[in-house]
């Protein structure tokens, strides 16, 4: 199963912080914690978090206070209060549309108090005091820091329109009011816009909903077994409660409490929800269980192991979390438009005000066309393109078993036409039988068993675990300074001062030498070979059918010998491959193939790790060693399917198509829509309710993520 990756270990801090209404709310924040010191901070509006690591020369009290004083709420806990019926924000909205109904109502009721100037005011006050309240003050505290949010165009459209229609009714010329009264016009603004922000809201937090799904799967309770009076004694616990080392019941129909081993009993997991393999698991005694898993039949004891924030399910829920809050690459055009898009905007407005009244219109038109400009105009559409994509993407990814470690990976991986695979434990089930094993040095023939052990049991590779398993049961000799050489074996000093090393042919000093998988030589003299037959992953010929009918080029990259890389090879039906590979050849290698096309690297060694990193992206199994998942951008939590490929693939390019269909749609919205206004084709009422669907549209298409079926 996954392992906690050591980049999650770090001191992070993350808070929830509520008002964060556009992208441009977020930057504005994480600008304030940048100039104070915290270079690591991130503010994502669409998740509505900011993470930070702590620093001692910024106290936590002092950051809270400064992100307050932007005008935000800042949650630092997790509240278990029950949630309200209604959100603040929609409240706002019910509250305005009761008065907004009203003033509507004159256009098609002939009732003379609603024709009142007095009345239009008085039932206009309500909604631009929670206007000025909301987007007021929102918009003032992005002036504050230097990154304006589409609130401020808000705030003065709806403003112009209140005061325009305050000053020519009751101060220029109250006998001919009816030709300034706009006061519908600047509470439809607040509410529809609104009413906008409330549907944002909610489809915001759907295309989130995969990874609440994941939060969702560790249960609340757990049932503590105390064995120590000779039997059973039953104590339900709250999850949190849970401790290393305690024993946990799991009956038929239950949900693992807590990463474990099995101590008693056996039993089917169903694990989908964490690998996506859809078949469950046979569980028996002393195998490992995630938390979160559910137990389909049978009934287990378990040993909690890894709880809270170093269980498995914590790890990949904070992985999905980082890499929603990630920025990919494409994001950043519209970050540039974005960041100049209110002032911009500003003049727009300006300028229409002028030219209108320039060309023989009414203040009245002329105005009115000013306020579509500003009401119409979408920063918002630009700033949710990206987020509510990769939100949807990547939580869908890791329901099917994938995960992503950064939005940039998911671009990079999309964009991949060349991948590379290593052998063992990849292409291979990394699971190897002895085929022979034979003797050049009578010598040692007792003791050549119990050197190999003795060597093999300090080596995490994939070959080493199969090892310790053929040798099951051997006493291993005495033996110091045992270490892993990269891309060569495993070396170490017996008890008489002699070296003794097991490996590849590199490891021999003749050129001439028999042909065998692995050698042992003590002070560079021949001692036994071993011949070892690896089995190919089920699943690996149809996975390299489908990717080279997809159109990738793909490379076996391997550190073994031709003849077994060959045989390997042709099982798995890839053409080119490439053995004898030491750590330095595949970094090199991977570097002349990146100068063809982007190259995607999946492996699962220590050996592998060099090229993890020089790849564009890549991609690593859960069952790796930790270098390699801690060198991967990709992690397929499946580590028995290579299949998973193929789905982080397929999901990272239909995530990348989403980004680009929104910002699209985005800059195609504002060009067409903001010329539109300006010549007077569009009311203020009709632009604020197409502001409010231009984000619907952006963020339900990011939905549809959560919706395409990936064959």
């Amino acid at each position: 199963m996954l392992k906690s990756p050591s980049k999650l270990d770090a001191p992070e801090i993350v808070w929830k912080v509520d008002g964060m209404t556009c992208a441009n709310c977020a930057q504005g924040i994480r600008n304030v914690l940048v100039k104070k010191g915290l270079t690591d901070a991130h503010a994502s509006f669409a998740n509505g978090e900011v993470s930070f690591t702590e620093v001692e020369d910024y106290a936590l009290d002092q950051v809270k206070i400064d992100i307050e004083n932007l005008g935000y709420s800042v949650q630092t806990e997790e509240s278990n209060q029950p949630k309200p019926r209604f959100s603040a924000l929609e409240k706002r909205l019910i509250f305005s549309v009761v008065f907004t109904i009203p003033l509507l109502m004159h256009m098609v009721i002939d009732l003379p108090i609603l024709h009142q100037p007095i009345s239009q005011l008085l039932l206009s006050l309500p909604v631009m005091l929670v206007g000025f309240d909301y987007f007021g003050r929102s918009a003032w505290n992005s002036l504050k820091t230097g990154v304006p949010n589409m609130d401020v165009l808000i705030t003065i459209g709806s403003a112009s329109a209140f005061l325009y229609s305050v000053i020519g009714s009751f101060v220029l010329d109250s006998s001919h009011a009816e030709g300034y009264l706009f006061f519908e016009t600047a509470a439809s603004i607040i509410t529809l816009v609104l009413l906008g922000n409330v549907l944002e809201q909610r489809s915001v937090k759907q295309t989130g909903s995969a990874l609440r799904s994941l939060v969702a799967l560790m249960p609340q309770e757990a049932i503590r077994v105390d064995l120590s009076h000779g039997h059973e004694n039953l104590e339900t616990i709250a999850a949190d409660k849970i401790k290393s080392g305690d024993m946990l019941r799991v009956n038929e129909g239950g949900r693992v409490p807590s990463d474990g081993i099995v101590f008693q009993g056996e039993g089917l997991v169903d694990e989908s929800m964490i690998t996506g393999e859809s078949l469950p698991v046979q569980k028996n005694l002393n195998q490992e269980v995630t938390g979160g898993t559910l137990l389909i039949s049978g009934n287990i004891l378990i040993k909690a192991t890894r709880i809270g924030r170093q269980s498995t399910l914590s790890g990949i829920v904070e992985m999905v979390r980082k890499a929603q809050s990630d920025k990919p690459p494409v994001q950043k055009l519209g970050d540039k438009i974005s960041a100049v898009f209110v002032p911009a905007v500003l003049l727009f407005a300006l300028v229409t005000l002028i030219v209108s009244k320039s060309v023989g219109l009414t203040w009245s038109d002329s105005l009115m066309h000013s306020i579509a400009v500003l009401v119409i105009s979408c920063p918002c559409a630009m700033g949710l393109a990206t987020p509510t994509a990769i939100m949807a993407g990547l939580g869908r990814a890791a329901q099917m078993g994938v995960l992503f470690r950064s939005g940039s990976d998911v671009e990079m991986l999309a964009k991949t036409k060349i991948l590379v695979f290593d052998k063992t434990g990849t292409l291979t089930e990394g699971r190897f039988s002895l085929q022979q094993l034979k003797i050049y040095n009578e010598t040692y023939r007792e003791t050549v068993d119990s050197i190999i052990i003795a060597l093999e049991k300090a080596s995490n590779h994939p070959l080493a675990a199969s090892l310790r398993e053929i040798f099951k049961g051997i006493i291993p000799v005495e033996m110091t300074d045992v270490v892993e050489v990269k891309g060569i074996g495993m070396q170490g000093l017996l008890s008489d001062g002699s070296i003794a090393k097991l490996g590849s042919a590199k490891v021999l000093n003749q050129n001439d030498s028999p042909s065998h998988d692995l050698y042992l030589t003590i002070n560079d003299q021949l001692i036994a070979g071993l011949d070892l037959m690896d089995v190919l992953k089920p699943d690996a010929a149809s996975t390299i059918s489908a990717l080279k009918d997809m159109g990738y080029r793909v490379v076996m990259l391997s550190g073994d010998r031709k003849s077994t890389c060959e045989r390997v090879g042709q099982a798995a039906g890839i053409d080119e491959i490439i053995s004898d590979c030491l750590p330095s050849d595949k970094l090199r290698i991977v570097g002349e193939l990146k100068k063809e096309a982007k190259v995607a690297m999946i492996g699962d060694g220590i050996n592998d790790a060099p090229a993890l990193h020089a790849a564009d992206v890549s991609v690593s199994m859960s069952i790796a060693s930790q270098i390699a998942i801690d060198s991967a951008g990709v992690i397929l939590t499946n580590g028995n399917n290579l299949s998973g490929i193929l789905t982080a693939l397929k999901m990272s390019k239909l995530t990348l198509r989403t980004i680009r269909q929104n910002l699209f749609w985005a800059f195609f919205y504002n060009v067409i829509a903001i010329p539109v206004a300006a010549i007077g084709l569009l009311s203020p009422m009709i632009a604020a309710f197409s502001m409010a669907f231009s984000d619907v549209v952006v963020i339900g298409n990011s939905i549809r993520l959560k919706l395409r079926r990936i064959s």
